[in-house]
């Protein structure tokens, strides 16, 4: 987060507590609301600045599980000190402030005790009251950034178990290409297995979650042309990526998925040409993509039952990686072919992409 949005939270979170004190002193006090309000104002001002130590002090004294006794004890001579300091900064500070009015008359000091008489015992227990305030909400505000951070952290090994999956999946289909090419012409054979090799290169060194299209782009041509050495003329493709789609962000390994679902359930089982047509483009500043077939399609019933695990795979990493944010559809019939559409939200896939290299730094 911002710097700059920390110090406006925390403006935020004590003008209630400024607007509070006013209101109190113009009740005990009357005056004018401009001197209520500047009397607000330093006591805020001393106490957020004090504040800043009760935070780190927060820091160095861990909440313990379960509670003991010492730590409540350390806290209540913590907020002693924290109230006593405060009073006597406050009571300083209206010291100067009445002597430079003065001065001018009398030349002498003036020591303000804590604006009135009998008014210490009410500011040190109302500056204990500030201590529990701003040691809850620090332990607070730790406790949910721990919990984040845990969230976080499970989500990305468990994407990182699904790409783990995915990785097996996709060499031994292109490992099974290059082996049935062998037989039949060697030297398409040595061609293929010169792009398996790049392929194992990225699967194993792509460490990220989200890449650019255009990289992804890159490695389904790869496996495009293994594929193509091995089907021939039997499978025609057909890309209609935008540019402008090519700079945009998509899970890595995504279109890969939808491409090789569709070699493996349209072109393989099929002696006739199967086409298969590539599409990607920008609709409101997301990334829509496209990979449809016309082979010979499935039920919605042989859908939602199949054992394909692939596009499971890919709304589990799409719902980790952008909630509901994403969707992933299914056209399909017997005899109607294939086609699926990914609707891919840029903001959550950046925010993905942040935390990532936040991690790497």
């Amino acid at each position: 987060m911002p710097r700059s949005w920390v110090w406006l939270q925390l403006l935020l979170g004590w003008l209630p507590v400024a607007a509070l004190f006013a209101l109190m002193f113009r009740m005990a006090h009357g005056g004018p609301a401009s001197d209520a309000l500047f009397m607000a104002l330093q006591l805020v001002l001393t106490a957020a600045l004090l504040g800043i130590a009760v935070y780190r002090f927060t820091q160095r004294v861990p909440w313990p599980h379960p509670l003991r006794l010492g730590f409540a004890a350390t806290h209540a001579l913590a907020a002693f000190v924290y109230a006593l300091t405060w009073f006597v900064l406050n009571v300083l500070i209206a010291s100067i402030v009445a002597s430079i009015l003065q001065s001018i008359d009398h030349g002498s000091f003036v020591l303000a005790l804590a604006i009135g008489p009998g008014w210490g015992l009410p500011y040190i227990m109302l500056g204990v009251w500030l201590y529990v305030m701003v040691a809850g909400i620090a332990y607070a505000n730790g406790a949910a950034q721990r919990s984040a951070q845990i969230e976080a952290l499970a989500a990305r090994t468990e994407l990182a178990a699904l790409r783990a999956q995915l990785h097996p999946h996709l060499l031994f289909n292109a490992l099974h290409t290059v082996v049935q090419l062998i037989p039949e012409d060697p030297q398409r054979a040595t061609r293929a297995a010169e792009q398996l090799a790049a392929i194992l290169r990225t699967a194993l060194s792509e460490q990220r979650d989200v890449v650019a299209l255009s990289d992804e782009w890159t490695f389904v041509q790869r496996y495009l042309e293994i594929e193509s050495l091995r089907f021939g003329e039997r499978l025609q493709l057909v890309t209609t990526i935008e540019d402008a789609a090519l700079a945009a962000l998509i899970p890595a390994f995504a279109l890969q998925t939808l491409v090789e679902n569709a070699v493996r359930h349209a072109a393989a089982p099929r002696v006739e040409p199967t086409r298969i047509t590539i599409g990607a483009r920008r609709a409101d500043g997301d990334l829509v993509v496209t990979v449809a077939d016309d082979g010979a399609g499935a039920s919605a019933a042989d859908i939602e039952t199949g054992a394909g695990t692939g596009l499971k795979r890919l709304r589990e990493r799409l719902l980790r990686l952008c909630g509901s944010a994403a969707s992933l559809e299914i056209e399909s019939g017997a005899g109607r072919g294939f086609r699926v559409t990914l609707h891919l939200p840029q903001r959550e896939l950046r925010a993905a992409l942040a935390l990532a290299d936040g991690d790497h730094v």
